[in-house]
């Protein structure tokens, strides 16, 4: 006889804990050997189970250095041969038999200096100078391929140099000068590296650079910024933690492009030792200012196996007697830096329904008023412009490879002002398709190249002549449906032709700016939930179901508000990093961008903020 369960039910699968995104997702930190003698910003070798610590500050006022160094088995530390000359501020490289130290700065208040040494496992050996001067500098690699950057001569630095062995290279400079920041790449750093966070020399940065054997590359940032880091790994799988000024315990994880926060320290901490040579899965994190000086040693530990997150799986965790489910939730996401467009602009198109890596925005940025960029989820690329250059707020629908627009703010256009042309792009060029029947400009475009919505908008330079109107685009031609209940315009706009909604904007009595909502199954209009404040010159993306609003402007005043929707209510999202309106975003409910805008100051801004939303485990509940 049949089992209920075998017909009908399924398997949990029971663990003992989360589930994780990768290994280091499920690291911890926990309590090492103290060091011998309690110190700050030195320099730091090795791995978690053979590592050394050598040379640093011993007291913070007067500020003294000391020649000490002490090797780590992984359990206690060791005190060993000194080196030559005392100093702190210095960068490391190699391993516990076969290491080298260079520059950092003498007490109390001494000059950047150039000396290097060599260490055998047993002795200190000085080697050849670098060639400029400098403390608070970058270092990693290996004793005889070592690369040095940034750094303080004094002035913050850009220089870096790397090591063949004998003698010392200047090569391309860091895009951005900083001092303290983190420097990693293992082994092989001298031909791939990555440097994150460091002080610039007016605050710490987030900005991260990665280093490919020639030249700088800008890469995405920290989460976090912060200077003073401690660093281990490898460029495609590397560690940061800790950091300065307000100290902190944090730690992120680095996959070759971007940074996640994973397990913090036990205590926060500034400029520790770190076990330059180590990995993901085991590194230390040694003295340090936390915030006096301290010999604490904390170690890391991962996982080599561990169960891999799943979006949508569901399991019981034995540990805290909890059934689970990873989702992702959009109040958790976060908008970080991304790639500067070349050319600023504000109320321009986008293609909405494209990617956080494969990106298109277009218009507006200045007479001609064509400009077209395409995004890679690191840099903008100038590509060729809209034959009919326009701008204020025309929207776009489809990818980066295939694009509607139509309508908007044609100057060339006079006295013609909103336009009725249509154009299609195709990844490489824009071709005039057939004309509106309306033209109009400030309107909500959505959905493909093929297969489009335009809604609303204004007749009129300054308006407001606001229409209700809507057409359709099939793929060769524009044709009049359904009105949205009250004329609009400068309003957001997301999702496909046959299930979509728009957001906010102005009607024409006052003009008053709303917060309604009206959602689009194909052949009607109907309210949905309202916005959470009145809202113009937003932008949106995503699908009816689930979308993401951001920036705008509420009556005169720009915002940096941000809000998810699950086509019924709003959820409150972590906010932009500034008030901005007119900007243009592209992606999911999970994972977009938003690019350019106005600020509260009137500038017209190149700046891209990238939003992400994690996979997580969320607890299941029954009421």
């Amino acid at each position: 006889m049949s089992k209920y369960k075998e017909i009908k039910g399924f398997k949990v699968q029971t663990l003992a804990s989360d589930t994780a995104a990768s290994a280091a997702a499920a690291g911890l930190w926990s309590s090492g050997g103290s060091l011998n003698q309690g110190r700050a910003q030195m320099a730091g070798m090795g791995t978690l189970t053979a590592g050394i610590v050598a040379s640093g500050r011993n007291q913070a006022s007067p500020i003294g250095s000391t020649t000490n160094t002490e090797l780590y088995n992984g359990t206690n530390w060791t005190e060993v041969a000194e080196v030559n000359q005392d100093r702190y501020a210095l960068a490391g490289a190699g391993t516990q038999t076969a290491g080298l130290i260079a520059g950092g700065r003498l007490p109390p208040s001494g000059s950047g200096r150039s000396e290097v040494e060599s260490w055998n496992g047993s002795s200190w050996t000085e080697t050849t100078e670098f060639n400029v001067s400098r403390a608070y500098l970058s270092g990693n690699g290996t004793q005889t391929a070592m690369i040095i950057a940034g750094g303080s001569v004094p002035g913050t630095s850009a220089k870096t140099e790397t090591w063949n062995g004998s003698s010392w290279t200047q090569v391309a400079d860091l895009n951005e000068a900083r001092i303290y920041a983190g420097l990693f790449g293992g082994p092989g750093s001298v031909s791939n590296s990555v440097l994150a966070g460091g002080y610039d020399p007016s605050a710490a940065v987030a900005s991260s650079e990665t280093w490919d054997g020639s030249s700088w590359t800008e890469g995405n940032d920290l989460n976090t910024a912060r200077d003073a880091v401690a660093v281990t790994g490898i460029y495609t799988n590397g560690l940061v933690y800790g950091g300065g000024p307000s100290y902190t315990a944090k730690t992120e994880s680095y996959d070759g492009t971007s940074y996640t926060e994973v397990s913090d320290l036990s205590t926060a901490v500034g400029y520790s030792a770190a076990s330059n040579y180590g990995t993901t899965a085991s590194a230390f994190s040694a003295g340090g200012f936390a915030p006096g000086i301290t010999a604490v040693t904390e170690e890391w530990s991962a996982p080599s196996d561990f169960i891999p997150i799943n979006l949508g799986q569901v399991y019981y965790n034995s540990e805290s007697n909890a059934f689970k489910v990873t989702q992702q939730s959009p109040p958790t996401g976060t908008w970080s830096s991304g790639g500067t467009l070349n050319t600023g602009r504000s109320r321009f198109g986008g293609a909405s329904n494209a990617t956080q890596t494969a990106g298109l925005v277009f218009g507006a940025g200045g007479s001609p008023y064509g400009q077209t960029e395409e995004y890679n989820g690191t840099a903008w690329s100038e590509q060729n412009d809209l034959n009919t250059g326009r701008y204020i707020s025309y929207g776009g629908g489809g990818t980066q490879t295939a694009c509607i627009t139509a309508g908007g703010y044609n100057p060339a256009g006079s006295p013609v002002y909103a336009t009725v042309v249509a154009e299609v792009y195709n990844g490489t060029s824009w071709t005039e398709v057939n004309d509106l029947n309306e033209g109009r400009l400030d309107c909500a475009t959505f959905g493909s190249s093929t297969a489009a919505l335009l809604v609303g908008g204004g007749e009129g330079p300054g308006g407001p002549n606001t229409v209700a109107s809507v057409e359709s685009w099939n793929g060769t031609s524009w044709t009049e449906t359904t009105d949205i209940p009250t004329s609009r315009q400068e309003m957001g706009g997301w999702g496909i032709q046959t299930a979509g909604a728009i957001v906010g904007g102005t009607k024409d009595t006052g003009p008053t700016v709303v917060n309604k909502v009206y959602e689009w199954n194909g052949s009607t209009w109907s309210e949905g939930g309202d916005y959470p404040s009145v809202v113009k010159y937003t932008t949106a993306f995503g699908s009816a179901t689930a979308a993401v609003v951001a920036g705008g402007e509420n009556v005169t005043v720009k915002i940096a508000t941000s809000a998810s929707y699950n086509g019924a209510t709003w959820s409150t999202n972590n906010s932009l990093s500034e008030a901005k309106m007119g900007i243009s975003g592209n992606g999911s409910s999970t994972s977009g961008f938003v690019a350019g805008g106005e600020n509260q100051a009137g500038s017209t801004l190149t700046a891209t903020e990238e939003w992400t939303v994690p996979e997580a485990n969320k607890t299941i509940t029954v009421s």
